[in-house]
């Protein structure tokens, strides 16, 4: 969720001043891509997971502080995590995020990550256990009830109630929540969601991986346009978030629901055509600098907390500028692949933060995706013809939404191909890409068929963790279980499968 900010109060003044500020970074940002002195490294990747917590009975946690507490004390009965994974607290007290350090993304080092990852989580997970909660790898907790969007729900940290009550402050009215669902397997309902929420914890629902990439300043838009291109593509493949409020919704409800827990426009707005705070974006771009221009012209501030720093004196004094303001005001315009500019060992870089999956369902699944959409980035980024050129801006869009409602089952619009499932664009044209964008990143013969083996196996079975979800739900409620029961059962199932870390392609229910 960002950077921590102390609760307060903004003055006209403040947001005056904010405004300054970001011209000012936005001035430095573009003097230093002038220059040309930004790092960087070897490609590499880093990684941030969302986790839900859960009691015994498959039901929300509200023990966020607590876990965090038992994962950190030293003298647990289980290993402490890996040294370069962090947890910290998310918005929510049924959430946690683990920050995965970067790290080289040629070679093994994506097998290797796995099999950190799986003992960090499982370290994490007896520790929870000591205060009676599990983790949870999902891209929405499926027994989640509209009573855990209260307030009183909201983290500790003091940024997390400031941005809900600047989100409400610039919209003025309670947040609506519509939503149409995909009928069930044998079922020809659809199942709606229609409520009102008085604050944005319906946002905390929407657990995800988000996925790092160090691109150097040329290349940037070419990598930012090929991550848009391939978002509906992503989304297809993994969708893992069918239920919400004990409703059967779209296969990643994440992506309608983030888009309108945090909206910040009412009604009027909207039918102006202003632009959402949850945002795909408008066009093509051709640098980074289209982004960090976009967010400062077009989205008002809502955390508008300045320093002193003067960011052209320090570029002037050889220094690297934190562009504070600039990075503050970016982590509250939520675009689907987000600019990041940051600084490690006094030097500075840009990243590619890609933000459409969803957490799990297993911990090689994420690596599996991961490595699916490093790959095909790749080998888009260093095509002859750029895949942008030859689609609308447009057609990326709708994949997105198209993908996310439906999973396996939507189509998708693509260059020299016109309408595809994603089963067959990713067989027949994507996979091998991905096969050639990491052998270009270097990464080992055995690992690349490890992880692509998932995704071909995904698409095979056409089956997600969505679509594993949603028949294991079906099976139970015709055995005789009410939506209620079978949800809770459902996600004690999946928890297990998880924590035995075989891809979801492969379960049973």
């Amino acid at each position: 969720m960002g950077d921590d900010v102390e609760h307060r109060k903004f003055t006209r003044k403040d947001r005056q001043n904010f405004r300054a500020k970001v011209h000012d970074c936005l001035d430095a940002l573009a003097a230093m891509l002038a220059d040309g002195q930004f790092e960087v490294s070897e490609p590499r990747i880093g990684m941030e997971i969302e986790l839900n917590i859960v009691d015994d009975d498959m039901q929300p946690a509200m023990a966020n502080a607590e876990v965090l507490e038992a994962i950190a004390d030293p003298a647990g009965a289980e290993p402490a995590q890996h040294p370069e994974h962090t947890f910290q607290t998310e918005l929510s007290q049924f959430n946690i995020e683990i920050n995965v350090a970067p790290r080289p993304l040629r070679d093994d080092h994506i097998r290797q990550l796995e099999r950190d990852l799986r003992t960090s989580l499982d370290s994490a997970d007896a520790r929870a256990r000591s205060v009676g909660a599990r983790l949870a790898m999902i891209g929405m907790l499926p027994t989640l009830r509209e009573e855990h969007f209260e307030h009183r729900w909201i983290s500790a940290n003091p940024r997390y109630d400031l941005l809900n009550q600047q989100i409400f402050a610039a919209r003025g009215e309670d947040i609506e929540l519509q939503m149409s669902g995909v009928p069930l397997p044998g079922s020809a309902d659809t199942e709606e969601l229609s409520t009102i929420c008085d604050t944005i914890l319906p946002e905390a629902a929407c657990t995800s991986v988000q996925l790092h990439l160090q691109v150097a300043p040329e290349t940037f838009a070419a990598h930012w346009n090929a991550a848009q291109a391939l978002a509906g593509v992503q989304v297809a493949l993994s969708a893992n978030s069918p239920f919400l409020a004990g409703r059967a919704l779209w296969h990643e409800t994440r992506i309608p629901m983030f888009e309108q827990a945090t909206d910040t426009r009412p009604q009027e707005l909207k039918n102006q055509g202003v632009r959402p705070r949850v945002w795909f974006g408008e066009r093509w771009i051709t640098s980074i600098f289209d982004l960090f221009e976009e967010n400062s012209r077009y989205f008002p501030a809502l955390l508008p907390v300045c320093t002193d720093e003067d960011p052209m004196a320090m570029l002037a004094n050889g220094e690297a500028p934190s562009l504070s303001e600039l990075k503050l005001h970016n982590g509250t315009v939520y675009r689907w692949n987000r600019p990041i500019y940051d600084i490690a060992n006094d030097r500075y870089h840009l990243r590619l933060e890609n933000r459409v999956l969803a957490a799990g369902p297993s911990i090689i699944d994420t690596l599996a995706d991961a490595a699916f959409y490093y790959g095909t980035l790749r080998s888009f980024v260093d095509a002859d013809r750029p895949l942008w050129s030859q689609m609308s801006f447009d057609a990326a869009e709708e994949n997105l939404h198209s993908g996310a409602r439906s999973g396996f089952d939507s189509r998708l619009y693509w260059p020299e191909v016109g309408w595809v499932s994603p089963q067959e664009l990713v067989l027949r044209r994507l996979l091998p890409m991905a096969d050639a964008g990491l052998e270009a990143f270097g990464v080992s013969a055995e690992v690349r068929d490890r992880y692509l083996g998932v995704i071909e196996g995904r698409c095979v079975n056409q089956r997600s963790g969505s679509g594993w979800q949603r028949e294991a739900v079906v099976a139970r409620e015709r055995a005789g279980d009410t939506r209620e029961r079978a949800l809770a059962g459902m996600l004690g199932d999946y928890v297990t499968h998880m924590h035995e870390g075989e891809p979801v392609h492969t379960w049973a229910w």
